[in-house]
């Protein structure tokens, strides 16, 4: 707004410059030697008006003159002229004199009207002034270029039940613990008198948490879809402005809007942008009158005051609740969480099935075996998944997508995208014990994943890949099965030694990961013996269990050094026992350079045991 006021202001101002400089001048110029001077001599100046080193004044009888350029002779009767600053005044004042011309130094022209000087030299200070005064008062309505008004209009996008993006129940698929909780609030919005006349109330507010591509979003506008009212979507970050205030204004906006158009769904998204615990910066010390928590008040403010009869019901997705101001989570409020968990195997069957539905696949697509082979992905993994498989078949030529291209594209996303560098021998040799390492630790280690493929193709920052899947969903691990991912990380690093006597930076990798698990073994999951039960790595507790950061780090590091060499033991017996075993995968590999679960398998001489209920080969 100030920035188009000031350039208002440069445009007028430039006119009027322009229309002042423009003005004709009454006194047509002409050179001073020879055309002057033969006029003096010829006794025709009538008068002259000095102005320094400038000349003006009258002939006697009008002069024929053609300026420099014209192509016709003008008749002058006032002329200008400027004298050199080399020639001497003297003599041409006694030429005027002796030929009785009116000299003086007074301006011929009478002064400038007082109404033309207030209107050059004040209009444009009026006009900015006006226009200021306009602005402002547009930016007090809601209106104008950019204003306060305008900034504290919600930027709340609002789906229509009627709109071509009408989601419902039907597309969403995995998550049935949650569209089970959420059933109740549609059923609400859809007759609201069955609750009311029992003296029920709906929650105000719906906390949907959980991890990143959960589906929240998406389950929010499901509900939207099935209780066919309006949506209104938003992310918490949209409120936050450099100006304190804008964001309580959009809040206040937002809510009017929802009241207006009730029964309706207000859905915000990434809310601990705006709902971080107060007073957690700064060592707890914190100030109440930043934009942020302006905004958080302003939302707790509004939601406090929702009648119940309105129809207006708040959703809110966050991935971190535990950062969430207590005051947001207290009845009356966000009263009511729903945690949004990654699917299962089943789960990301339907999901799979949601999004192939329009999808032309072909008959050897085993959305099941997929789903079991996708562990650890999300909604937002399995349309992406999807859509990759899809676009692939494309490439190729294919008239459906068949199951090659979604193992081709499952591969790329769990694995790496494959590198073509070119490779010493003894490199490859290198890369393939290494990878048989792995491979091999986890096929004899009872509890361990099974081996599902093993490949020295660069991949990645990858030289190879030994990747390994439980048969089934975890969700709980014994210290058996964790000890077992120690052997399987180390296993590539242990047959380096074994075969080349020398290591390599290889094991990066392995190593970063093998010692972040041991960390949470030890201090997390209390699975040291000498630490016991004791969380060493929640630094809220170390003050109620009286160990220093110190001493706690000093015990986690020893703790953690005890658990990786005593696998890194059990990997070099395993392997140097089974010297024959591992020299067969690694030949397999270089021969092959990708193996799939059998084929491993079978170069290491063992059969396909499923990790239900393994024994190990030991």
């Amino acid at each position: 707004m100030v920035l188009s006021a000031i350039l208002i202001f440069m445009i007028i101002n430039w006119i009027f410059a322009l229309a002042t400089s423009s003005r004709p001048s009454a006194h047509t110029r002409i050179p001073y030697s020879p055309l002057f001077l033969q006029e003096v001599a010829a006794g025709n100046v009538a008068t002259v008006t000095s102005r320094g080193s400038a000349l003006q004044g009258t002939f006697a009888r009008p002069v024929s003159h053609t300026p420099p350029g014209a192509k016709k002779a003008q008749t002058i009767t006032r002329f200008q002229t400027e004298i050199p600053t080399f020639a001497g005044t003297t003599s041409l004042l006694k030429q005027l004199q002796s030929r009785n011309v009116i000299v003086n130094a007074n301006p011929i022209e009478t002064a400038t009207p007082w109404w033309q000087t207030l209107l050059v030299g004040f209009l444009p200070t009026l006009l900015f002034i006006g226009l200021m005064l306009i602005l402002m008062r547009r930016a007090m309505h809601g209106g104008g270029m950019g204003g306060m008004g305008a900034m504290t209009k919600s930027r709340a996008k609002r789906y229509e039940p009627t709109s071509g993006q009408h989601i419902t129940f039907a597309d969403v698929a995995g998550i049935d613990e949650a569209k089970d909780e959420l059933s109740e609030v549609v059923d609400f919005l859809r007759q609201p008198d069955r609750y009311r006349k029992l003296g029920g109330r709906i929650p105000r507010g719906v906390l949907l948490s959980g991890p990143p591509g959960t589906g929240k979003t998406l389950l929010a506008r499901a509900v939207a879809g099935e209780a066919d009212v309006p949506f209104f979507s938003i992310s918490a970050s949209e409120f936050i402005e450099m100006i304190v205030g804008v964001g309580a204004g959009r809040v206040r906006d937002l809510f009017t809007q929802a009241k207006a158009a009730a029964p309706a769904i207000v859905f915000i998204d990434e809310l601990d942008a705006i709902g971080r615990s107060r007073g957690a910066a700064l060592g707890g010390i914190g100030g109440g009158h930043d934009e942020r928590e302006q905004t958080l008040n302003q939302i707790l403010t509004e939601m406090d005051g929702f009648d119940p009869s309105t129809g207006v019901i708040v959703l809110a997705a966050t991935n971190r609740p535990d950062v969430l101001d207590a005051a947001l989570l207290r009845a009356g409020r966000f009263d009511r969480r729903v945690a949004v968990q990654p699917p299962d195997t089943e789960g990301r069957r339907l999901i799979l099935a949601v999004h192939t539905r329009k999808m032309p696949i072909g008959n050897d697509v085993d959305l099941a075996r997929l789903a079991a082979t996708s562990a650890g992905m999300v909604g937002a993994d399995l349309a992406n998944l999807a859509n990759e498989a899809a676009l692939l078949a494309a490439r190729r030529n294919h008239d459906t997508v068949g199951m090659s291209d979604f193992d081709d594209v499952l591969e790329k996303l769990v694995l790496g995208t494959e590198r073509h560098i070119i490779q010493t021998e003894a490199d490859l040799k290198r890369t393939a014990y290494h990878e048989a390492g792995h491979a091999l630790v986890g096929m004899l280690t009872p509890g361990a994943d099974p081996v599902r493929k093993v490949s020295i193709v660069p991949r990645g920052v990858a030289l190879g890949v030994t990747y390994s899947a439980a048969a089934t969903d975890r969700f709980n691990y014994t210290r058996a099965e964790l000890l077992a991912r120690l052997d399987v990380a180390l296993g590539g690093r242990v047959a380096e030694e074994l075969v080349f006597d020398d290591i390599t930076t290889g094991a990066e990798s392995d190593i970063r990961q093998l010692t972040a698990l041991a960390r949470q073994m030890v201090g997390r999951w209390g699975m040291s013996d000498t630490v016991g039960p004791i969380d060493l790595l929640a630094s809220d507790d170390r003050n109620a269990l009286a160990i220093t950061p110190t001493h706690a780090e000093r015990v986690l590091d020893e703790e953690v050094s005890k658990l990786v060499q005593a696998a890194h033991a059990r990997a070099t017996e395993l392997l140097g026992s089974n010297r024959t075993r591992l020299d067969a995968l690694a030949k397999a590999l270089l021969a092959d350079e990708t193996l799939d679960e059998h084929g491993a398998y079978h170069a290491a001489g063992l059969p396909v045991v499923s990790n239900v209920a393994r024994g190990g080969h030991r």
